[in-house]
């Protein structure tokens, strides 16, 4: 089938990476993919919950927040704050950024210290989760080399780096990195969390009023790792070049 962007089924949006976007935070990461725009700034406090120390709990504490800014969608999305909770959808997603960070950042390395990752929705279009999940663990890589930096730490606690990416099934084909549209469109519904290995953190799937096969799911799973893996490759890319530019 033909793609609104003329996309292959297999094939990303555009992916930018802007690095240190938010000088107050340890490490910030500005990430679109394409018109789907992410900030995600990383906080250190060097303490950890109350919770751990009451239980004895050794290590730090990775927690993460997710919202969408009113102006991220056409029509404008009240703050959380005005409605007096957390809606549904922005807890589950947050949970799932979270679970996603402390799968691949190893707590007991990091010490004592809460680390806080704010993943901010600038702009909607599709795979919000999943552009925030990527840009979260560019920013925590960036924390947590700025810890090393300044000798709080003597390795970076991370064990790899993690992406997420969406796959839907539109008029049976399965297609990459679902835009709004797509979404909208899509009778299957899939977000996939992997590593630069090769394992899955998280797989969050379901049908829109349709079923779909085992054979469905094994097509989706294997396009979905492939986006993971060319987003992991660009997001080195990226490290690269932060580490390389004359103010990192």
């Amino acid at each position: 089938m033909n793609r609104i962007d003329a996309r292959a089924a297999h094939q990303l949006r555009s992916v930018i990476f802007e690095c240190g976007i938010a000088p107050h935070a340890n490490g910030s990461v500005l990430v679109a993919m394409g018109n789907t725009r992410v900030l995600c700034g990383v906080m250190i406090e060097e303490n950890v919950p109350r919770w751990m120390k009451e239980q004895r709990v050794t290590g730090g504490w990775l927690t993460a927040e997710y919202s969408m800014l009113p102006y991220s969608t056409l029509t404008r999305k009240p703050r959380d704050i005005a409605k007096g909770r957390l809606d549904g959808r922005s807890s589950e997603i947050q949970r799932l950024i979270g679970r996603s960070m402390r799968a691949v950042v190893d707590l007991e390395k990091l010490g004592p210290r809460t680390m806080w990752v704010d993943c901010d929705v600038l702009q909607a279009d599709g795979g919000t989760r999943t552009a925030a999940i990527t840009g979260a663990s560019l920013a925590v890589t960036l924390a947590c080399r700025r810890l090393v930096g300044e000798n709080k730490l003597q390795e970076i606690p991370i064990r790899q780096l993690v992406a997420a990416v969406s796959v839907g099934v539109i008029e049976g084909v399965p297609l990459l990195d679902l835009n709004y549209e797509e979404d909208k469109a899509a009778t299957v519904d899939l977000n996939l969390v992997g590593t630069a290995d090769g394992a899955l953190v998280e797989v969050q799937g379901a049908g829109e009023e349709a079923t779909f096969s085992h054979e469905e799911l094994l097509q989706m799973l294997s396009l979905g790792q492939k986006g993971v893996a060319d987003l992991i490759a660009a997001q080195r890319v990226a490290l690269e070049e932060s580490a390389a530019a004359p103010d990192a």
